[in-house]
């Protein structure tokens, strides 16, 4: 009996041992002492990474701060609400850094023959680093789809409408297809963004132009879910004769665009969490606005991009797991070209899917899938 009051306090019992994670068991003592270091690494790493980025961002703006009179207080706000997005950013290759770090000191150290000679395979001794990652992903997938595109006017959309004095009003005709054989051509969006000048809008059947109605203005009213054409002209088309009608006033059509479609124009997706993302590509594909290859490449990267860093230790702990003479310098050359080789290839291959040469997701996906391709194949290497 006494046995048995005691056994809830002993090695044997299962109620005051630490909660399982799916697939990982029970954390050991070695579990929690390689987790840990890893840990402490990669926050150093991912400090020193966000302190470089924002020397070198502050001495490119500085004299533009300068210029324009920026209060210090909101360079502060600027730099500090920049901050989830260079973590995001450099979380892989912080990473790496640390997992190549910690492993090498086992290695170096001897520590990591004591634990193969004792049983451990290179598969259990990754296991302190996916969970550790695994907390990592999740903060930044958090980061990604939410405290990030929160913080957007204040970082980037700040540096695009100030510090870049970049302008996205199209200049040139846009073309939106209003439906399967309507095509609506906007030559200028007024600042409004709920009216445009020197519009036309073309039917067809199948190949055949049917009627087009030229305006000298288009204004969407929200209330009545309509859109008017100010002073149209509008040509029909049938049996090789044309046919003019002329109005001075107003048209009124019912256009299957949604009543925000000039807004989202130049709306940065970005500025998005995940839901409204989704449903910002949704609305592109109703209304067959342009760019919606873009739109679609960077939904799906703010899942893959936080999912790097746990993805990049597949690649970290394998190669770094030989005992070797290379010192720290080495470990964060290898990191850093690593980690620039994913970020340079996340943006040549997004770029592919922007311009629609590869397909959106695809092209967001593509760089994770070729570093678990290279980490499977270097594990299996180190395993033998």
């Amino acid at each position: 009996m006494n046995d048995g009051k005691a056994t809830p306090r002993g090695q044997g019992s299962r109620k005051h041992r630490l909660p399982k994670l799916p697939f990982t068991g029970n954390l050991s003592i070695i579990d929690r002492y390689i987790a840990r270091q890893f840990l402490a690494t990669f926050l150093f790493a991912l400090a020193s990474f966000a302190a470089l980025f924002i020397i070198i961002n502050l001495v490119e703006n500085l004299d533009r701060f300068m210029d324009k009179q920026v209060p210090l207080g909101t360079v502060i706000i600027y730099y500090l609400s920049g901050l989830p997005d260079t973590f995001l950013l450099t979380s892989p290759l912080s990473a790496l850094l640390a997992s190549l770090f910690v492993t090498g000191k086992l290695s170096m150290q001897s520590e990591l023959a004591a634990l193969k000679s004792a049983g451990m395979s290179l598969s259990r001794l990754m296991k302190p680093f996916l969970i550790a990652t695994l907390l990592i992903t999740a903060a930044n997938l958090v980061n990604s789809c939410f405290i990030d595109p929160a913080l957007y006017n204040w970082s980037k959309g700040y540096e695009r409408r100030f510090l870049n004095r970049q302008q996205n009003n199209h200049e040139g005709p846009l073309h939106i297809r209003e439906s399967s054989n309507r095509i609506l051509t906007v030559g200028q969006i007024a600042p409004d963004r709920i009216s445009a000048t020197a519009i036309s809008f073309e039917t067809f059947s199948q190949s055949r132009l049917v009627s087009r109605i030229d305006a000298d203005s288009l204004r969407m009213l929200p209330l009545n879910n309509v859109w008017v054409f100010y002073n149209t002209k509008k040509r029909t088309f049938a049996n090789g004769v044309e046919n003019l009608v002329v109005n001075t006033g107003s048209d009124t059509l019912k256009l299957s665009l949604a009543p925000n479609t000039f807004r989202m124009i130049d709306t940065d997706p970005d500025e998005m969490n995940i839901m409204q993302h989704y449903d910002f590509i949704r609305q592109k594909e109703r209304s067959g606005l342009p760019e919606l290859e873009k739109a679609t490449v960077k939904l799906h990267t703010k899942i893959a991009l936080p999912l790097a860093s746990m993805i990049i230790v597949l690649i970290g702990v394998p190669l770094s797991s030989k005992k070797k003479r290379s010192g720290l310098a080495v470990e964060i050359s290898i990191s850093l070209f690593i980690g620039l080789l994913y970020l340079g290839m996340l943006r040549t291959i997004g770029s592919l899917g922007y311009d629609g040469l590869l397909n959106p997701v695809l092209a967001a996906w593509l760089p994770d899938l070729l570093f678990i391709t290279a980490g499977a194949l270097l594990y299996r290497s180190a395993n033998h």
